[in-house]
């Protein structure tokens, strides 16, 4: 194995160690560097470990597009680790094949892997197995007693499970905690919802072009220590070590919500272009009207603290990815009323809906590019106090110089339920009224 290649193995059970084992299989892939780093969510969501520091600087300061190859079923960009910006989906054996090989621009049916002891070049094919070899290990990862020793003996595993306090009784109590906390949606509740009415005068917290992921808008790789989630983990006590990542505090809405567009790759165009003509990443925007760059977060905190509502604008597929339904949670937290987009992925579409949140889709020809919005607008939408689905509806824009566009929206609120949803304010407080009610 080449020194510059990260190698991890983390199976989904620890049934497939033990079958690895049994195989034979383990000893040979602990030669290549693959050991056991851990078990389920790790190299797919950045728990692998860190790279060398000197690679780390060489891809920083010559601006690499560096890659992973994995065996997972996420490959999302700073997902694998932030640094690393191609990450490819393969089979395990290709895994492997790749690592030896060193770089994922090698055509491997036609070059070689490398150079075997003999001197001779080694091609896949070579190390490929062939159906009988497959035949011959497959029955070790049949046993069904196998995988009843490792579940039965699962709370046996480690000491450090039986070491956690749990809580008792029928609620929970809410303990002080980094990882979990008692979430803000039914703060304020009441059997009657607040009328909904028309957004008046919002700003934009960012515009966004297509393909935007549900990682891009929270992501669950690591958290980076200059931005809002890591300050408030460094603020309450908890060092850069004992991070962990995004995914393993979604039980934390203080931690999410100042994740909500932090991506280290999102690129927000309302920003103008570096010199060069790249555009600045890492979850930043332009407070109006002042243009104060910031942090998302922090621009959509003063925002709340000022009462000016706010809107996100977007292209085409916007939403793909995860179902991740924090991507709309935190959309929500952060004062979102309204997604405006060319197109949106469904499932996240409907999760929106599900928080209150707005879904917005522009008439085919325009976007918030097509229209020339910059950014520094305020928009007002008109017709959304009394909704139907997938009605028309008008948006005003205001420009910095006072003039003003007009421009037609459809809702992307889709059936009836789902407006009862949004003028609850949600699915969440609709299905509390909805118990309440008939208690």
């Amino acid at each position: 194995m080449k020194p510059h290649i990260k190698t991890s193995l983390a199976p989904g059970s620890r049934a497939v160690t033990d079958y690895l084992s049994r195989a034979g299989l383990l000893p040979y892939l602990e030669k290549l560097g693959f050991y056991v780093a851990g078990y389920g969510c790790t190299t797919c969501i950045g728990n692998a470990g860190d790279l060398a520091p000197d690679i780390l600087d060489a891809i920083a300061q010559n601006d690499l597009v560096c890659a992973a190859v994995l065996s997972g079923n996420r490959n999302f960009e700073a997902r694998i680790h932030p640094s690393i910006r191609a990450n490819f989906l393969a089979s395990p054996p290709l895994v492997v094949a790749w690592a030896i090989a060193g770089n994922v621009n090698k055509d491997l049916s036609q070059e070689p892997l490398g150079t075997g002891n003999d001197g001779k070049p080694v091609f896949l094919k070579d190390i490929w197995p062939s159906s009988k070899e497959i035949a011959e290990v497959m029955p070790y990862a049949q046993d069904p007693a196998a995988f009843r020793k490792v579940y039965e003996t699962m709370l046996d595993a480690s000491p450090l499970w039986k070491d956690i306090d749990g809580a008792t009784g029928a609620t929970y109590s809410w303990p002080e905690s980094t990882y979990i906390a008692k979430p803000p949606f039914f703060d304020g509740f009441a059997m009657t919802p607040t009328p909904r009415q028309g957004i008046q005068d919002a700003r934009a917290l960012g515009l966004f072009g297509d393909s935007i992921t549900t990682d891009h808008i929270s992501p669950a790789g690591s958290i980076k220590e200059t931005a809002p989630a890591g300050q408030w983990l460094i603020a309450h006590g908890v060092h850069k070590a004992d991070f962990n990542s995004y995914g393993s505090r979604r039980g934390h809405h203080e931690v999410m919500m100042r994740g909500t567009f932090a991506n280290v790759r999102i690129k927000n165009l309302m920003l103008p272009p570096k010199a060069d003509g790249t555009r600045e990443e890492g979850g930043l925007t332009l407070h109006q009207p002042d243009g104060e760059k910031m942090y998302i977060f922090d621009a959509a905190m003063r925002y709340q603290q000022d009462g000016v509502p706010t809107v996100i604008l977007g292209g085409e597929e916007y939403g793909t990815g995860s179902t991740r339904d924090w991507a709309a949670k935190g959309t929500q937290l952060l004062g979102a009323r309204a997604v405006i987009v060319k197109s949106f992925e469904r499932i996240h579409r409907a999760n929106l809906v599900g928080m209150g949140v707005l879904p917005l889709q522009f008439m085919p020809g325009d976007g918030w590019d097509e229209l020339n919005i910059q950014g520094n607008e305020t928009f007002t939408l008109k017709g959304i106090d009394r909704l139907s689905p997938q009605q028309e509806v008008t948006l005003v824009i205001t420009r910095a110089d006072g003039s003003k566009k007009e421009v037609t929206l459809k809702s992307r609120i889709d059936t009836p339920i789902e407006v009862e949803y949004y003028l609850n304010g949600g699915i969440l407080p609709y299905v509390l009224r909805s118990l309440l009610a008939t208690a």
